[in-house]
């Protein structure tokens, strides 16, 4: 459809990646319609996970571009045919990723509806576990829901749109979709990401249509025996053909991806990438897990409880409770009288004598003779 070229903005030096249109399809305004439609997507979005798109427009000469951020990585496809399969810890963490970034799309009412490797960008990012993350790209064929131009995306209504081997049996029907569409391309990425390939591989695109819409997937672990039943399970759930019997959104994919990283992390006896998920929402915002220590472990009045100090200290080590106690009321006993016999003694000094407590007497005769003798 077009080209990519490499640019660098000429005032701030900044470097860019430029689409530009085919003349021909620039002519097309359908065509300019959902190419535009990506950087309105793109930009409506704000997540790390998602291209960031600077500007879009015409050329002097009347191609239509659209100008994104330049990435340094790799693209997922291109990483499968080099490394034939990814890591179960890497996939859990990378489609956890990319499930997050589009729950925020579709928290703008964006729908991707054509999520596959190619569309899947790898980049560094030593701020998150595993030092990658991935970069979603070509909202070229997205729906939006709230869009402020219904026309384009009405007009695309009876449509077939998407790349067969990743498309929802909704999709590949011609009918209506929504958020729950990603959701079955994010389980058939998931399953290419783990086997090599996705679930279903024909020779024509109507034998893949037809596949999505009749037949069962496969177990992932029919490919690659070892894998955990909970990861098929998730992918059952994921690649159903009914829409209503699918995560009922991203935030509950997540939850349920981060469950099977931790299990995973805790089953191998490395430490955990996430923490467990406990009660986080199916939708919206996830709250963090609470910091405070457990109820069990304090007291009425807030203090750790006598059985929460000795799980805590080893027996071999340390003292009864009963005894140390004990053994500091003495110690305090033994301070009070020792202090109390220094502030009753005289102290003698330049040959005065100062009882403590009492104002300064003259010494006695005897006093003054001992001080002499002295």
């Amino acid at each position: 459809m077009g080209a990519v070229y490499l640019a660098e903005h000429t005032l701030l030096g900044r470097p860019a990646a430029i689409k530009i249109l085919l003349p021909t399809l620039s002519a097309d305004e359908g065509v300019v319609k959902r190419f535009f439609n990506e950087a309105r997507a793109a930009t409506r979005i704000s997540d790390p996970g998602i291209v960031q798109v600077f500007d879009f427009g015409h050329d002097v000469k009347g191609r239509a571009y659209i100008v994104m951020e330049l990435l340094d990585g790799e693209a997922m496809d291109k990483r499968l045919a080099r490394v034939g399969v990814f890591g179960l810890l890497e996939t859990l963490r990378l489609v956890r990723l990319i499930c997050t970034s589009l729950g925020a799309a579709h928290a703008k009412g964006i729908v991707h509806r054509d999520l596959k490797p190619e569309n899947i960008f790898i980049v560094a990012d030593p701020a998150v576990p595993g030092g990658e993350r991935a970069k979603i790209l070509d909202f070229g064929i997205a729906k939006l829901a709230d869009c402020d131009e219904p026309g384009p995306v009405d007009a695309w209504a009876d449509v077939l749109m998407g790349t067969p081997m990743y498309m929802s049996p909704e999709q590949c029907r011609g009918g209506a979709v929504d958020h729950r569409c990603d959701i079955y391309t994010v389980g058939c990425v998931m399953f290419a990401m783990l086997t090599g390939k996705p679930p279903f591989v024909a020779a024509g695109a109507s034998a893949l249509i037809s596949a999505h819409v009749h037949e069962l997937p496969p177990r992932a672990s029919s490919r690659v025996p070892g894998l955990p039943a909970s990861v098929d399970a998730l992918l059952d759930r994921c690649l159903h053909k009914d829409p209503g019997q699918r995560f009922p959104s991203m935030a509950a994919l997540v939850q349920a991806l981060a469950a099977i990283e931790h299990a995973v992390h805790r089953a191998s006896g490395a430490m955990p990438a996430v923490e467990a998920p406990a009660s986080y929402p199916a939708s919206g915002p996830m709250e963090l897990p609470s910091l405070a220590p457990p109820p069990e472990a304090t007291t009425a009045v807030g203090s750790p409880s006598a059985a929460a100090r000795i799980a805590r200290e080893p027996r071999t080590t340390r003292r009864p409770a009963s005894r140390r106690s004990r053994m500091r009321w003495l110690g305090a006993l033994a301070v009070t009288f020792v202090a109390g016999s220094l502030l009753t003694m005289v102290a003698v000094r330049g040959g005065r004598a100062i009882r403590a407590g009492h104002e300064p007497a003259r010494p006695s005769a005897a006093s003054r003779l001992e001080c002499k003798a002295n």
